[in-house]
């Protein structure tokens, strides 16, 4: 289920990422649109077999964070629920951390940017379907 999870999490990113360049309406856009609408059904079936899925709020206010020794806030990774955690660690990987944990301030950005990636997420999916009328 881990490996299942980091490599749907993996598309996602990229998608995500890619989707990122495209202005909503683009032709170029369907293919991409098609991989997340497929990602976010596999994890509405995994969801409901293993564990309730949290939105982005409970996400946040589950997540931990502490005062380092260095003096800089970190998170406490293993407070991170799934599948927020790995979709963090996607999205992070080669961030600087400290071996304690990764940076809060790094956490809070990945859920800034999260949303801002959901919201062009949706005006894609609205000009899909404006189109198909």
């Amino acid at each position: 289920m881990a490996d299942d999870l980091r490599t749907r999490e993996s598309v996602r990113r990229k998608a995500l990422w890619t989707l990122s360049h495209l202005m909503p309406g683009d032709p170029k856009a369907a293919a991409i649109l098609d991989v997340l609408d497929n990602i976010e059904d596999q994890e509405r079936v995994d969801l409901n077999r293993s564990h309730p899925g949290l939105d982005i709020d409970a996400a946040r206010k589950a997540v931990l964070i502490e005062r380092h020794s260095s003096s800089i806030n970190i998170v406490d990774e293993a407070s991170i629920p799934q599948p927020w955690r790995e979709r963090f660690l996607q999205a992070s990987i080669g961030s600087t951390r400290v071996i304690d944990g990764p940076y809060a301030h790094d956490w809070e950005k990945f859920l800034t940017e999260w949303q801002a990636e959901m919201q062009h997420l949706d005006a894609h999916r609205a000009a899909r379907r404006a189109r198909q009328r």
